[in-house]
């Protein structure tokens, strides 16, 4: 599989949104994708979380990131972190 590549943008969620790169590329190598907006592509992937996130407790943390594949790697443009 491509090497998965991270933009500017992306990084600099990590802490705000709460994820990390192994997570994302986890979600990105072992869940389906689909279609988004503006050509881009998505999937999503939930992993048990069982933490306080925002002074609430939270047992899931879903990771969703929005990515382009282009000719020689995969670009992650964005990643957006649900918590339930």
């Amino acid at each position: 599989m491509k090497p998965i590549k991270f933009s500017i943008h992306a990084l600099s969620y990590k802490v705000k949104r709460c994820f990390t790169e192994s997570e994302v590329e986890d979600t990105i190598r072992n869940s389906e994708w689909q279609d988004a907006e503006l050509g881009r592509l998505e999937c999503k992937k939930d992993f048990k979380y069982n933490k306080i996130w925002n002074r609430k407790f939270y047992q899931t943390k879903q990771i969703k990131p929005i990515f382009v594949e282009e000719e020689d790697d995969i670009v992650v443009v964005t990643v957006y972190t649900y918590f339930f």
